[in-house]
């Protein structure tokens, strides 16, 4: 059997580029190796599918930190905007959120997975599911098609890479592309978690006692050994059994991942802005005043009107301030350091959760072996690469998911442009 492009990796980046070289007049063989196309697509977003965010070319950019500068050839022709029409175009009905995310009216995944899927057959991309790949074959210099578990050999001018990474391999990401892409020459940048909950063995951690507060409207810092900030981020988070997590958690930990790494050091620290909004003068102002309105009222329940219950009693012990004492015995230093821990509650972390518990892989195939304008290999003619399995990665909120699709239409295009010249 013969093809002119075989697209492995049924999801998001697979999907895109399946419609993008069928949509060119090319006869496209999409392979994965489930039962079912769109795995990963359909738990995105909470199973609501955040599609992309409604940010410009830059701004999306900015959210990737990983290496998003590679996407600035392929966000121009296909960004954000871009991906809001198309949907559209496929029925799917938008509507925009909290900082640009992007949802289907319905609020439903899988109105998307569908609208995909059923983009892919309108255009004739021939689909294989239950069909696991071996290898990718290559021939003097440029691909030659597939070989599958079975035995069975497909053959074509032109395979494109979409197998993912290794975070959530429940839907299918499991590695499978690193091994093909390292036989055709490539390097693999080193795997890690990313956009995953982050670990920590302080005490208060270990007792549980903190274990499902949330706090909202909050600011989380990572700080190196040194005392320099590494970023910081402002939004909710929680606390877990094993360390923290939460929006603002899972866009601080892959720095996290790379101090522990480049200083060498047990734990990294990070610090809580309980009141970001208020400077330390201010919130010492603001805290005294309202022991001084309630004078006669312990500590303890003077602050619950700015901070949380369940917090106060590991403040007032980080502060050596016993909790039943009242306004008339405040003492002034070590209210001040009250203070201090109210715009910097401290947490050393020793790490995070797993690759494969992380939302997103970081790590991947080495962007200098890929072409930014085509995502085609600089090292094997015929040979593409689309999402996450490429050493690009960003933060949750539609960013991930706008370089999967902005890759996979690239790749997709170029790869059937390409067979022009075959």
């Amino acid at each position: 059997m013969k093809f002119d492009v075989i697209v492995i990796g049924g999801g998001s980046a697979g999907l895109m580029a399946s419609i993008a070289a069928s949509g060119n007049g090319a006869k496209v063989l999409l392979i994965d190796k489930g039962d079912k196309l769109g795995r990963k697509l359909g738990i995105s977003g909470g199973g609501r599918c955040n599609v992309t965010n409604n940010k410009d070319i830059d701004e999306l950019i900015k959210n990737i930190p990983g290496n998003g500068r590679f996407l600035y050839s392929a966000f121009t022709h296909f960004g954000s905007k871009d991906i809001i029409t198309f949907f559209e175009g496929l029925g799917i009905k938008l509507k925009e959120e909290d900082r640009g995310r992007m949802f289907p009216v319905t609020d439903k995944a899988k109105n998307v997975v569908d609208a995909l899927i059923n983009q892919v057959k309108r255009q004739g991309v021939h689909i294989q599911t239950n069909a696991p790949v071996a290898e990718v074959l290559y021939k003097e210099g440029r691909t030659a098609g597939v070989r599958l578990h079975s035995g069975e050999l497909i053959h074509a001018a032109c395979v494109i890479v979409a197998t993912g990474g290794k975070s959530v391999p429940q839907t299918g990401s499991t590695g499978d592309g690193y091994p093909w892409a390292e036989h055709a020459g490539h390097s693999i940048s080193e795997l890690f978690p990313t956009e995953v909950p982050i670990t920590s063995k302080e005490p208060f951690i270990k007792s549980k006692e903190l274990q499902g507060l949330s706090l909202r409207n909050v600011t989380l810092s990572v700080w190196n050994p040194k005392g320099k900030k590494l970023i910081e981020h402002e939004g909710d988070l929680i606390f877990t059994h094993f360390g923290i997590s939460g929006p603002i958690v899972l866009r601080c930990s892959q720095f996290v991942v790379k101090a522990l790494k480049q200083f060498g050091t047990p734990t990294i620290p990070l610090t809580i802005d309980l009141l970001p909004e208020q400077s330390l003068q201010e919130v010492h102002d603001y805290t005294l005043g309202l022991a001084r309105t309630d004078a006669k009222k312990a500590i303890k329940n003077v602050l619950k009107a700015a901070l949380p219950e369940r917090l106060i009693p590991l403040l007032l012990h980080k502060a050596e301030l016993k909790e039943d004492i009242t306004y008339d015995n405040i003492p002034k230093q070590q209210w001040l350091e009250l203070c201090k821990f109210i715009k910097a509650f401290p947490i050393e972390a020793n790490g995070t959760l797993s690759i494969e518990e992380a939302f997103v892989t970081g790590g991947g195939i080495n962007l200098k072996q890929v072409d930014p304008k085509t995502m085609e290999s600089k090292l094997m003619s015929g040979l593409y690469f689309c999402g996450e399995i490429l050493d690009i990665h960003g933060y949750t909120g539609g960013y991930n998911i706008s370089a999967a699709f902005a890759t996979g239409h690239t790749a997709g295009t170029h790869a059937s442009l390409s067979l022009q010249k075959v």
